[in-house]
């Protein structure tokens, strides 16, 4: 008996020994882990150029490919015929890329809430509806006519107002009431997102209405639709309210823009509307007022005519660059309607390539005196009087090629008796109720409710072995170039080191041209001749956010018999341009540019993976069959009582969520069929949750155009099945916790995917 109680006591020390032991190994490869530094291209084999600008290089360099692709295309148009063509097929792509235009409603429901008399004009406050619950604002200014003389037929005119102001304020006022008194009835709209319409509870003009265009656009990307598409529609049914005037002429309506944002609009607008017979388009299509001056004698063939991208999504519309609707293409569109081509600045004209190009195209259909440009002087940095910002002698060049054109007498001088902002409001909470009218938020939203469901009902039919394969190319669509079809090219050898109880690999792979991914392969130094399965770690910080933040993971990952493969895909860790990743960012600006040249970020950053995987599968030392994939954010999440109605200006804003390794985690599985298992921490829960508020704190470059027209992560997950998916403390659009916090437990965490990579 005693023997056995020894014996007992024997084998409890022993274990207790080995626990204590694995204790003591877990943490000293816990310390290693932290204290190792995770860069790769800095201590590689190869000198490498910096890798932070890579993915701006990258995208730069696919659109000098498409600027130079279209002086090609051009030269091979030789006629009208040739011209009509080129022209039909550009704008067909333009129109797709912008979204699906609804029907058009029978009835505007247009709403007079205000009316007001001036010297010679009056001015009526209306409402009217251009989508169901979309409501629009807009001063109508008309001429006062003696109902007893004769009726005339009346130019009718469209302001478009730039993204800094709206419709209320004062130099358009004297140009509406101006032409007004000239015998015109002009129309004057709040953009969607401005003025009477902004989606948020900041007041002041401009600023405030222009920078929350971002999160607009984003939340109409989600949906497939885009924010120029929406303003398009609006102006559009601006021209409706304007035709059913009495007495206005319907061969004389006139877009006119004004500079900062409003040409963008009033160009796509005037190029898909043949009722619009002339417009006036301000800083698109050719140079722009950053443009370096005087242009180089060859611009030609080195202008920029795609331009470049931007949070600002109407100057750099998506897929313009892969289809070839070019902004300078939208404004030839206009052809042989009448177009004044107007520069705010200085402009060369002589070398400007996009001014011979409308010559010649005016030409062709034998309308040369339909086109007429206009420049004023000085530069966009400055002042006035140097620098003319849309100044009273700006807009006086205007009046005499429109009284030429159309008859409107040129009065020589602005008529200026300014309305106070709160005479010209339109929407009154009554007619707002009448009307139904919503926050573009709840209407997106709703929209999303539709497509998804129509898009669950075309599905349902499909045995569940097909469903995997609908989502594979359902996503393939969404997010462009994601396969790894060519061999990935190793960089150098990779540089082994033992550190401790570490074995690691710095790996440099080319995963296409102009694209590198540093790669860190670890393993426990006890197990290198061993055959492990594999565990890849995906995070937008990188690799040493791992290192350094889960270390403790890692090393029970390590202890318990798995490789651990850590990697910056394009744009992450040691690839990232910086930490900001915010409105006006280079992460946002590569994004657009993405967009543009018809591919996605994503889609670039789940080629890489899938590219790594590739090179790992080759290596006798892996189990490439057993892969589990690990998604992380090491953004600290928002509390639940945040204040996230801040403006973009404010100092500090709420942390964005950065649900990259998750979507990576998830995308991976799905088409990669070695990939047993998925381990998720602070992924986003769903992308509809970026339409529960005007706000949306999501990173430009993981909005995908159209996911919401198919499904949403919950979908993807769900697509998966057999394989098992463990979604830890998902948050949503706004980087909160969207239930109670589930505490980490890495023993528990480790033992999961250890398990499904043995099963």
């Amino acid at each position: 008996m005693r023997i056995a109680c020894c014996g007992w006591l024997l084998c409890c020390l022993l274990v207790s020994a080995a626990a204590a032991d694995e204790v003591s190994d877990t943490a000293a490869v816990v310390k290693q882990l932290q204290q190792l530094d995770g860069r790769v291209i800095v201590l590689g084999t190869v000198r490498q150029p910096p890798l932070t600008a890579m993915l701006s290089r990258h995208a730069e360099a696919r659109l000098r490919v498409a600027n130079r692709a279209d002086p090609e295309a051009w030269n091979n148009v030789k006629s009208l015929q040739d011209w009509q063509a080129f022209r039909e097929q550009r704008m067909q792509a333009l129109q797709k890329s912008l979204g699906e235009f609804p029907a058009i409603p029978s009835d505007l429901k247009v709403r007079v809430t205000g009316s007001h008399t001036g010297e010679g004009f009056r001015v009526d406050n209306l409402v009217f509806v251009s989508r169901p619950g979309l409501v629009v604002t807009a001063n109508l200014y008309r001429p006062l006519i003696d109902e007893k003389g004769e009726q005339k037929k009346l130019p009718g005119i469209i302001l478009c107002h730039s993204h800094q102001s709206t419709k209320h304020s004062g130099w358009r006022q004297d140009m509406a009431m101006t032409w007004a008194r000239a015998g015109c009835v002009v129309l004057v709209p709040d953009h969607l997102g401005h003025g009477e319409r902004r989606q948020h509870p900041f007041g002041g003009e401009g600023q405030h209405d222009y920078h929350f265009r971002y999160d607009a656009a984003l939340q109409l990307h989600l949906v497939g639709e885009s924010l120029m598409g929406w303003l398009v529609w609006d102006l559009m049914r601006g021209v409706d309210v304007l035709l059913a005037q009495p007495n206005v002429d319907g061969k004389r309506i006139l877009l006119i823009s004004e500079p900062a944002g409003g040409g963008d609009v009033a160009a796509v607008t005037a190029a898909l509307d043949p009722r619009i017979t002339c417009a006036m388009v301000q800083n698109f299509g050719g140079p722009q007022p950053e443009t370096p001056y005087p242009l180089p004698s060859d611009a030609e063939e080195s202008f920029a005519y795609a331009g470049s991208g931007s949070w600002e999504s109407t100057r750099n519309l998506r897929l313009s660059a892969r289809d070839g609707f070019l902004p300078w293409s939208i404004v030839a569109a206009i052809a042989p309607r009448q177009l004044i081509y107007y520069h705010e600045f200085y402009w060369d004209r002589e070398q400007d390539p996009v001014w011979k190009r409308l010559q010649q195209v005016f030409r062709w259909h034998d309308r040369g005196d339909s086109l007429v440009g206009l420049a004023g002087r000085g530069f966009v940095v400055g002042s006035a009087p140097e620098n003319t910002h849309w100044l009273p002698e700006n807009r006086a060049l205007l009046y005499p090629v429109l009284e030429r054109w159309h008859q409107i007498p040129n009065r020589k001088q602005e008529y200026s008796q300014r309305l106070p902002e709160p005479a010209l409001h339109c929407l009154t909470a009554e007619v707002s109720r009448e009307l139904g009218a919503q926050p573009l938020h709840a209407i997106v939203n709703q929209l999303a409710t539709k497509r998804m469901e129509a898009a669950n009902q075309k599905r349902a039919p499909l045995p569940s072995p097909a469903l995997r394969t609908h989502w594979q190319q359902v996503w393939r669509e969404l997010l462009g170039h994601t396969d790894s079809s060519s061999k990935p090219n190793l960089i150098g050898e990779p540089l082994v080191e033992t550190a401790g109880d570490l074995s690691l690999e710095r790996i440099q792979l080319r995963t296409e041209p102009g694209i590198v991914v540093p790669v860190l392969l670890l393993r426990s130094a006890k197990r290198k001749d061993q055959k492990l399965p594999l565990v890849i770690g995906l995070a937008q910080q990188g690799k040493q956010a791992f290192l350094k933040d889960r270390a403790d993971l890692l090393a029970e990952l390590l202890n318990a018999g798995a490789a651990v493969c850590l990697l910056d895909v394009r744009g992450t860790g040691e690839t990232s341009s910086s930490a900001d990743r915010g409105r006006r960012s280079i992460a946002t600006s590569v994004s657009a540019s993405e967009l543009m040249l018809g591919q996605t970020v994503l889609g670039g950053q789940l080629h890489d993976v899938r590219a790594v995987l590739q090179h790992l599968r080759l290596r006798a030392d892996l189990d490439s069959q057993r892969t589990a994939v690990w998604g992380e954010s090491f953004t600290p999440l928002n509390p639940q009582d945040v204040r996230y109605e801040l403006p973009h200006t404010a100092a500090e804003r709420p942390a964005s969520s950065e649900p990259l390794g998750g979507l990576l985690a998830l995308l991976t599985a799905l088409f990669e069929d070695e990939v047993r298992a998925v381990y998720v921490q602070r992924g986003l829960r769903d992308f509809r949750s970026g339409l529960h508020s005007p706000f949306c704190y999501l990173p430009h470059d993981v909005v995908i155009p159209g996911v919401l027209q198919h499904g949403d992560l919950p979908d993807l997950a769900n697509s998966l099945a057999p394989r098992k998916v463990w979604l830890q403390n998902q948050v949503d659009s706004l980087n909160r916790l969207v239930a109670i916090e589930e505490p980490r437990n890495d023993k528990k965490i480790a033992h999961w995917l250890l398990t499904e990579l043995r099963k």
